[in-house]
């Protein structure tokens, strides 16, 4: 593994999402001097918080998987995450709604999961199930420890005897039809292969193997944290400042300053020049390599993105995840992909008051509504689209059951691509870099530059998505400090 060169006695960090504050905690807990620089006045990055008339809204991830991650992250400074966070389990996991009127709550315990696909769609399909799970868990297992959670310097590092076993169960086949061997009925086969879009691809296109995505929410659990999702951030950012982490924030970072392939400061906006040993940089990776000087050359394929609408409402709600799914499914992705908004939509509805009502006044219910969209390599010109797609999204969501959902409206904010676009994400995306063959594993982009400038976040690897967000701080950590072979047992053996 290819590590950083030189002193790394102070390392500056540019940006305090969820990798990059993942990575100060290890490299404070190594004993390294650790700066964090975040333009914003709140640490989270794309976990962020908005707050209006009584009630917060995340605006960023709303699903939170693998919390092990996060324990594990406070377990390098010594620190137990229950000190610092609580996590309820979301249940059910989320519920699917259907256009023929049916609906399946998602389950992570396997018997009250197929109970659930036997009362909606028989017996066979239950036993369908059992079987996917067992498919998904396996394909989890050689994945993760092998391929996802380790630093990959070449396409040679997968040769490994897990390559051949995974090749072996059909993980290199496509996502739909290897679902389809195990799921027969319409419905099931959505609930367990949306996930693709995650990845920025169709599940007709994408991989079996990421069929993982699927097990780490509906198989490993979903959870909610006290607070919201910024929760974490605020509690990353309050152990590491415990433990000597320099959190500089409301300063922007205008450039890296370097000399040859080495990185010797960071200058801020306001002139400030911080001197330090190793950079890391948790901005989206085409402004991360703006800010060293190495723009991005290769021509990469970005994910769809989507339109966001946060509302503070009068309309009570029962259930914290909601999953409206149209009568047209291959359609929907090929519109998307394509350039074009969704005809028939499917979206997803989240209400964190289900979980936490102090995220609203007495009374209220906050909305998290997202539909996916395009991104900005689509001919769409969202300052004229963004009112009329709202006045759409406000119909479609009366239409799926949630009446009068307008006129409950009391705070109403909307991000549209060209807004993503603004807070610095390529493309207009959340959801960075698609994960195409030739965008996934030793082909995504590297997060080692140079002598000493290392990348964390969803635009390098192992990917998107908040695990692996996570995954990519420890990832950049390792980078630095070398592997952790103590992190290598307790994780998976």
């Amino acid at each position: 593994m290819r590590r950083v060169r030189g002193p790394t006695d102070h390392v500056v960090v540019v940006g305090a999402g969820l990798a990059g504050l993942s990575a100060a905690l290890r490299l404070a807990g190594a004993g390294r001097r650790v700066t964090v620089i975040e333009r914003e006045d709140v640490p989270g990055g794309r976990a962020g918080l908005l707050t209006d008339g009584g009630y917060s809204f995340d605006t960023g991830p709303t699903v939170l998987t693998m919390p092990d991650l996060i324990a594990d992250a406070f377990d390098s400074v010594g620190e137990s995450m229950d000190d610092w966070l609580t996590l309820d389990p979301v249940l059910p996991l989320y519920r699917a709604r259907f256009a023929d009127g049916s609906s399946l709550d998602v389950h992570s315990s396997v018997d009250a999961m197929a109970s659930e696909v036997a009362r909606v769609c028989g017996p066979q399909e239950a036993d369908g199930y059992r079987r996917f799970v067992r498919f998904v868990s396996e394909l989890y297992r050689l994945e993760m420890r092998d391929f996802i959670d380790r630093n990959i310097d070449s396409p040679l590092s997968l040769l490994r005897p897990s390559l051949a076993r995974l090749a072996a169960i059909g993980g290199f086949r496509r996502l739909a039809p290897k679902i389809g061997q195990f799921l027969k009925d319409d419905r099931t086969q959505r609930v367990f292969s949306f996930q693709a879009m995650y990845a920025g691809l169709s599940p007709y296109d994408a991989l079996a193997i990421y069929a993982v995505i699927g097990y780490m929410d509906s198989v490993a659990g979903v959870y909610f944290p006290r607070g919201g999702m910024h929760a974490v951030p605020r509690a990353f950012a309050g152990a590491a400042e415990k433990h000597g982490v320099v959190l500089r924030l409301g300063e922007t970072v205008d450039r890296v300053e370097m000399r040859g392939g080495r990185a010797v400061a960071v200058v801020t906006s306001a002139g400030d020049r911080v001197a330090c040993d190793t950079v890391v940089l948790n901005p989206d990776l085409p402004v991360a390599r703006r800010l060293v000087g190495r723009p991005v050359r290769r021509r990469l394929r970005y994910s769809p993105s989507c339109f966001l609408l946060l509302a503070g409402s009068t309309l009570p709600s029962d259930t914290h995840h909601t999953i409206s799914f149209g009568h047209a499914w291959k359609e929907v992705f090929d519109e998307i992909l394509g350039g074009r908004l969704m005809s028939d939509p499917s979206f997803l509805v989240s209400s964190p008051t289900a979980s936490d009502p102090s995220l609203a006044p007495p009374g209220r219910s906050s909305y998290y509504v997202l539909f996916p969209t395009p991104n900005l390599d689509a001919p769409l010109d969202w300052r004229v689209e963004g009112p009329r797609y709202l006045d759409r999204v406000l119909a479609t969501v009366e239409e799926r059951g949630w009446t009068g959902f307008g006129d409950a409206m009391e705070v109403v904010h909307t991000t549209t691509p060209l807004d993503w676009a603004a807070r610095g994400m390529e493309r207009g995306t959340p959801f960075a870099a698609a994960h195409t063959f030739g965008q996934t594993g030793p082909f995504r982009p590297r997060n080692l530059l140079g002598e000493n400038v290392v990348f964390a976040g969803s635009g390098t690897q192992p990917g998107v998505g908040v695990p692996m967000v996570l995954l990519s701080g420890r990832l950049a950590a390792e980078r630095i400090l070398g592997p952790d072979p103590t992190y290598r047992s307790r994780a998976w053996l």
